[in-house]
């Protein structure tokens, strides 16, 4: 019985890869859609559910008292500044590393309640034919990678391409004649 050669072998992942992977893109696609809605109303119901909701209105309220007090101060020293030639200016950078902020919650109850809207989305439809086109295309990686011989190893790609639509062996039309 002949073996196939490490160039069949990647010929045989690489067909795969081309009948899957657009149906995957699309579906992530759509799935994508699903999950960000899913996440923006997932962050207000997390957040209240855990009580952060008023934490970040608290954290809102200081933020916006804080650039005030930040712009009037920077108003006040620049015109004491331009009042007297001989003073400059110096200003902290806000290190972001040392300092919580309202955009540092906000952004960590996204990252939670995305984790939630990915798990909710696998329930959906289209998160199902997600996972179901992964798998498939995980079997067809599989199959090449077990077969013995091309012949078997093309029925066995044919049998999980129909599971798709697609037929492994696919006749191409002749291109129409020009008058």
């Amino acid at each position: 019985m002949p073996k196939m050669t490490k160039y069949q072998l990647d010929h045989f992942k690489s067909k795969v890869n081309r009948q899957f992977s657009p149906m995957i893109e699309e579906q992530e696609l759509l799935v994508k859609r699903y999950t960000t809605e899913a996440t923006d109303k997932a962050v207000s119901k997390l957040s209240k559910k855990m009580g952060a909701d008023k934490i970040i209105t608290k954290f809102r309220e200081a933020e916006r008292l804080l650039k005030e007090a930040r712009d009037s101060a920077r108003t006040f020293f620049k015109k004491k500044v331009n009042d007297t030639k001989d003073r400059t200016l110096t200003y902290n950078v806000r290190n972001h590393d040392e300092r919580l902020s309202l955009e540092d919650c906000e952004e960590q109850l996204r990252d939670w309640a995305s984790n939630l809207a990915e798990r909710e989305i696998e329930r959906r439809p289209e998160g199902a034919k997600l996972k179901h086109l992964k798998d498939l295309k995980v079997k067809a990686i599989d199959t090449v990678m077990e077969a013995g011989t091309p012949e078997t190893l093309i029925l066995a790609l044919n049998q999980v391409s129909q599971k798709i639509g697609l037929n492994w062996d696919q006749d191409l039309k002749a291109l129409p004649s020009v008058s």
